[in-house]
């Protein structure tokens, strides 16, 4: 569609007939006062005409316009007539409509019965709306060859109409010139032009803004019809964002997942592991308890004999004997149930996987671990300052946020991965010139890593960024309730752990060994067999065999978020749940409900019964956990920075470098995606090139 701003229109001195658009400037404000149809509608300049009709609820067709992208005036669907204009507008009357229409479909092929993309394709849509039901046409059609781009997006390009929304996603939002056109007219042609893999970790948005069928989902192809499919809204767990999302589900199974619209987290956009990641669901899977024998063999048992056996090792141990570790996928629910049971045998030691440096302000501070910007807020941001972090890969939807307010070209500072000992120190004393940029900035944020504080030196590096952010806020222009410290998560349990009270980090347990170490899904290797006694005996609890399952005494199967009603909270602090789509597998049951029974085994009953009553539990320990999809804004940020003048820690010479620094880092990060089968093929696609993973193409 060719944008017309609306005040470049003409101006229309009389009631305007059916099917026109005119326009008239109003002197009292900004607004534009537009006539759809006769309708009166107030508009900002340069809004496009496409936009005035729609917001009269007009429905206008078109294949090439997309809200989020740049305008392109390809497809010349949505034309429209604007009363004495010269000539009818890109945005036209259905006699064009039809016209265009009969020229998309000239060459599109009749594959409908077998295209995944049924259901929900424009083409189909608006051929039925604006289309004949006869064609002209009666040459043969042109036939394009199929591209290979990777083992995520299926290609059928004879099925192209040349919208380009592919190649300006590509280039707009992913930040991947990868997709462009070869040729011109008849010969024209979407591809990477030298065959390879699109090399985005967006990549698969481009089968949902494809209108017709030419990109669609490997893993998916020939597996359902939209409408066999059950769909329940819920949420993500691969990283700390939270993007909201779409189960469909079929017989039980997860057939796919899609994203659904949240403007202030992710849009209309998830990353590939969030869409692609799900086959891991069914694979690797716990699906009953299990108890080590006399051989040292892990055998399956009863929930009954198995709960018994750790239930007598809660009533041999007590005080600092018993140990806790969360890991990266757990609920709230399951944390505070879990919380509670250490609370009942004299135990505080619960601890997470990743570490946060508990020097200074801590996690005493709730803005002190938090994205205070928010994930929209880096939108108003002029300077972006991020260390230890690469949330390309650590968080792909920041990192598109990040692209749409500020990134329009490369521009080098002399930062780059270099040592906090000089960096760091250098910025806070003014000496580097990237120091004067903050200066300069009006609304500046600083970002600072999770992964960063993973280091021996955690603690300075927090104390000397939150020192940084202190003096921007001093010293640059930032006025109101601007917030420029800022932690980017990278796991989703992190933030209501921390909420309620676990300790970040393993340092604890390694110091002072337990005899009984409770894993509650436990999967990234923050502990090995050799950091404890030969006596200890381990629980693991969780939905999938991976790291910690191998090395417990009991195993207790539990459900992954598509499986349970949960509680999950964001990086920047936001409450959201996720929703049943299936039943776990097997005997497996969700955490809480496992932890609730050992209680009452273990004769240490919890006093909650129902889910409601867990979130009672939780709103007692901490009330924005159940605010649901509400942010709780936290503003201690000078307090912080006083208490990290207590950190006695020096910064190290060592080079700051995120561990996600590829996109093959960024495939096979928990135990979900590592039983995936589907992250594998990309794994394997990055490292030996496209060709290695090609799959033949039925049509």
């Amino acid at each position: 569609m060719l944008r017309i701003p609306v005040r470049k229109a003409l101006v229309g001195l009389s009631k305007s007939p059916k099917g026109c658009v005119r326009t008239t400037a109003t002197a009292a404000s900004n607004l534009i006062e537009v006539f759809v149809d006769g309708q009166s509608v107030m508009v900002e300049p340069g809004t496009t005409v496409l936009q005035a009709c729609e917001k009269v609820g007009m429905q206008i067709p078109r294949f090439c316009y997309h809200e989020r992208l740049s305008v392109a005036g390809n497809c010349r669907m949505c034309l429209v007539e604007i009363e004495k204009a010269p000539k009818s507008f890109y945005m036209l009357q259905l006699s064009y409509r039809e016209g265009v229409m009969e020229f998309l479909l000239a060459n599109h092929p009749l594959d409908c019965p077998i295209c995944d993309q049924g259901g929900e394709c424009d083409l189909q849509d608006q051929s039925m709306m604006f289309g004949n039901d006869r064609s002209r046409f009666l040459e043969g059609k042109r036939a394009v060859e199929d591209k290979n781009i990777g083992p995520l997006v299926k290609t059928i390009m004879t099925r192209c109409i040349q919208c380009t929304r592919c190649i300006r996603f590509a280039s707009e939002i992913a930040g991947v010139d990868d997709l462009g056109t070869t040729g011109r007219g008849n010969d024209m042609q979407v591809g990477t032009y030298i065959e390879k893999m699109f090399m985005s970790e967006l990549s698969g948005n481009i089968i949902d803004i494809c209108p017709v069928g030419a990109l669609t989902s490997k893993p998916y192809a020939f597996t359902a019809r939209p409408w066999e499919t059950r769909k329940t809204e819920s949420i993500d767990v691969m990283d700390a964002v939270g993007s909201n999302i779409v189960v469909s589900t079929r017989t039980g199974e997860v057939m796919r997942i899609l994203p659904r619209m949240h403007e202030d987290i992710n849009e209309e956009w998830i990353s590939d592991k969030t869409r692609f990641a799900y086959d891991g669901l069914k694979r690797q899977r716990l699906t009953e308890p299990m108890i080590r024998n006399e051989k040292g063999l892990l055998t399956y048992t009863s929930w009954e004999d198995a709960l018994s056996r750790v239930a007598g090792m809660l009533q041999s141990f007590q005080g600092k004997d018993v140990a806790a570790i969360a890991g990266g996928l757990v609920d709230a629910e399951a944390l505070v149930a879990l919380k509670d049971l250490l609370n009942r045998v004299d135990s505080d030691t619960l601890c997470t996987e990743e570490v946060f440096p508990t020097a200074g302000a801590g996690t005493d501070l709730r803005s002190n671990y938090l994205l205070n910007t928010t994930i929209a807020g880096v939108e108003e941001a002029d300077v972006v300052l991020l260390v230890g972090t690469n949330p390309r890969f650590e968080a792909p939807l920041f990192n598109a946020r990040i692209r749409k307010s500020a990134i329009t070209y490369r521009y080098d500072h002399g930062l780059g991965y270099d040592s906090p000992k000089i960096s760091l120190k250098n910025i806070a004393s003014g000496s580097h010139p990237f120091s004067q940029v903050l200066k300069e900035a009006k609304k500046p944020m600083v970002v600072l890593g999770s992964s960063a504080l993973q280091r021996n030196d955690g603690a300075a590096i927090l104390a000397a960024v939150s020192s940084i952010a202190q003096k921007i806020r001093m010293t640059s222009g930032v006025t109101g309730d601007w917030k420029v410290m800022n932690i980017l998560h990278r796991i989703a349990s992190q933030v209501a752990a921390l909420d309620l009270g676990y300790k970040p980090g393993v340092e604890a347990i390694r110091k002072n060994p337990p005899k009984v170490l409770f894993l509650l899904g436990a999967d990234g290797g923050c502990i090995t067999r050799q950091d404890l006694p030969k006596d200890c005996f381990i629980i693991y609890q969780g939905h999938h065999g991976d790291v910690g399952a191998p090395i417990a005494d009991v195993i207790l199967p539990g459900a992954a978020y598509t499986e349970k009603s949960a509680t999950y909270v964001n990086t920047e602090g936001r409450a959201q749940q996720t929703k049943v789509a299936v039943t776990p597998p097997g005997l497996a049951r969700e955490d809480w409900k496992i932890i609730r029974a050992l209680s009452e085994i273990a004769g240490i009953t919890l006093p909650y019964d129902t889910l409601d009553e867990v979130r009672n539990r939780l709103e007692e320990v901490s009330p924005n956990l159940v605010r649901y999809d509400d942010i709780e804004g936290a503003n201690y940020f000078q307090q912080a920075n006083e208490l990290s003048k207590l950190v006695n820690q020096q910064l190290l010479a060592d080079p700051l470098v995120p561990p996600q620094l590829t996109i093959k880092d960024f495939y096979m990060t928990d135990s979900i995606s590592r039983a995936s089968q589907t992250m594998a093929k990309c794994v394997k696609a990055v490292t030996e090139g496209a060709q290695a993973v090609e799959e033949p193409s039925i049509c």
